[in-house]
């Protein structure tokens, strides 16, 4: 197990740091709780596909809580069996391999066309405010039926919404009747003028009883905020791994039959998720050498599970070459993420652009070239300037 103490990049959640190489350890979280925190492969994997461990029971009132970033109860990512299975039916077809695939021509011209903009302000720039933030946006906005215009009001609330430490909750609620009222008037703008969309075709299933107006309403949210805050830190940090360790980023470059493999290697070691939303026992579990009591919350570190060597040998080496099991970066089991094809999808643009395109790509040479996001619910930073 990688000891994350110190040389980790990065801020990390200081629950994290108490791991050490234990597979299942009691620690106090930022909402004043304790929780039982997994560290192991495969007892996170075993957590997050096991029933007793419910997300159900994690959003309800007094439930422990390892922030206050956590999603509604009415939101999918709230649900268990049925009730999650019937929204998740709704939109999956939205992420199937296929509809992502279809759009990679539009993701492709709008990398382009960032890219042909940096470009014009070169030889340096800062690839966050360039690329990671406005790219993620525009496609969440494109799926969904989202106004381009609308983006930036977007962005600043959800901004707000991901942030543990920064915001009150007092903000951070204001934030959220914010945003319910503006999809509640995008909703009904749909309503009017019917779009070849997601949100068109959710407004649909509501119409026919598939679902109430207050998962149709968190749902649409859901959707956007997900997939641009994970996506926005994934993109930085990918890039940030491979332009701070000498070589990686050349090598790439001369090998791009290497991009896919080395994508899912960067996913594995520097994910923008850290940490699983909690989930409570509604029973008691024995849990490697503990028992998980019922009512007692569960939380995965994706970040430890992902650099465990009895899982991955060498855990924090790029295997060009990929590895036998799979990451928990997009989670496992029911609740793995909906969005892993579109953000994989966008990572392998954006890095087989950048490649093409800007081949002595390098961290800049002014003092401090990166900046860390702080008190955010994701890694990733806030920027990142290159030269090239």
């Amino acid at each position: 197990m990688a000891d994350l103490t110190g040389a980790w990049p990065g801020p990390l959640p200081e629950l994290l740091r108490q791991a050490g190489d234990r597979g299942v350890i009691r620690v106090d979280t930022p909402a004043g709780d304790k929780l039982w925190l997994v560290c192991h492969y495969a007892l996170a994997r075993q957590v997050l596909t096991d029933k007793r461990f419910s997300r159900a029971e994690a959003v309800k009132p007094h439930a422990p809580q390892a922030n206050d970033a956590q999603p509604a109860p009415d939101s999918m990512m709230s649900m268990d069996g049925a009730d999650h299975a019937r929204l998740r039916r709704i939109v999956s077809g939205a992420f199937s391999t296929g509809r992502v695939a279809a759009m990679a021509p539009s993701i492709e011209r709008l990398t382009d066309r960032h890219l042909d903009a940096m470009a014009a302000l070169g030889p340096g720039a800062d690839l966050i405010g360039a690329l990671a933030t406005p790219l993620p946006l525009a496609v969440l906005c494109s799926l969904l039926g989202v106004p381009p215009e609308d983006g930036d009001r977007f962005r600043d609330w959800v901004e707000v919404l991901f942030d543990i430490t920064a915001s009150t909750p007092q903000v951070k609620a204001r934030r959220r009747f914010e945003l319910a009222g503006y999809m509640a008037d995008l909703i009904e703008r749909k309503r009017q003028e019917p779009a070849e969309d997601l949100l068109t075709a959710m407004i649909g299933a509501h119409d026919r009883g598939e679902m109430s107006m207050a998962e149709l309403l968190t749902l649409g949210l859901t959707l956007l905020m997900a997939g641009y805050e994970t996506t926005v830190g994934q993109i930085g940090l990918s890039v940030l791994h491979l332009l701070s360790r000498p070589g990686s980023y050349d090598a790439l470059r001369d090998r791009p039959e290497e991009l896919a493999p080395t994508i899912e290697e960067l996913l594995r070691v520097t994910p923008s998720t850290p940490l699983s939303f909690t989930r409570v026992a509604t029973e008691p579990v024995p849990l490697g050498d503990v028992t998980v009591q019922a009512g007692e919350g569960v939380l995965v570190s994706l970040l430890h599970g992902n650099l465990d060597a009895r899982t991955f040998p060498e855990p924090e080496r790029l295997a060009a070459d990929g590895r036998d099991a799979v990451h928990l970066t997009f989670g496992h089991g029911v609740h793995r993420c909906l969005g892993a094809p579109l953000a994989r999808l966008q990572l392998q643009i954006v890095l087989g652009r950048l490649l093409r395109r800007f081949p002595g790509l390098r961290l800049s040479s002014r003092p401090d070239p990166f900046l860390w996001k702080d008190g955010q619910g994701t890694r990733g930073l806030s920027r990142l300037h290159v030269d090239w």
